[in-house]
């Protein structure tokens, strides 16, 4: 007796209607898009973090190229200089074996930081990453002079 009467109670049930399907549907859509939204923007955010922190790692292997050679590397040579002892330009007499940097690092984007010695902002030199868009001089680059009181 009590089989047949779970049969009958199964039978008259079809499953979820359309309706609920959608909402349970929408639900999960809602949730991904929560968790999509915080996890973008805190990729966003340690690329950001991770850029800054690769600038002042550069600028200081730059200071100490300066401790050492008494003068920055020039444009040309550029942030290269740092991994590799320049053979153009003013090259420097005092260079360690295995350079200042074991090799030039990007943004947290993957692209090549912009250098220039001396700088166009009032520094001795500059650093810069395009930022997110990957465009220089647009509101979200990112940038060594910004950050720091400029040199005398």
């Amino acid at each position: 007796m009590g089989g047949t009467m779970l049969k009958r109670l199964f039978k008259n049930e079809a499953g979820m209607t359309l309706i609920e399907i959608m909402v349970v549907v929408a639900i999960i859509a809602g949730i991904t898009g929560l968790i999509a939204v915080n996890v973008i923007g805190r990729k966003e955010k340690a690329n950001i973090d991770l850029t800054k922190t690769q600038i002042s790692n550069v600028m200081n292997a730059l200071d100490q190229y300066k401790l050492d050679n008494h003068a920055y590397p020039s444009t040309e040579q550029g942030l290269d200089a740092l991994v590799e002892q320049p053979s153009t330009g003013r090259v420097p007499e005092n260079y360690p074996e295995d350079g200042y940097l074991k090799k030039v690092p990007k943004d947290g984007w993957g692209t090549e930081f912009g250098y220039a010695s001396p700088g166009t902002h009032g520094n001795k030199v500059e650093i810069w990453s395009g930022g997110p868009d990957g465009e220089e001089g647009t509101e979200d680059d990112i940038n060594s002079w910004d950050d720091e009181d400029k040199e005398e």
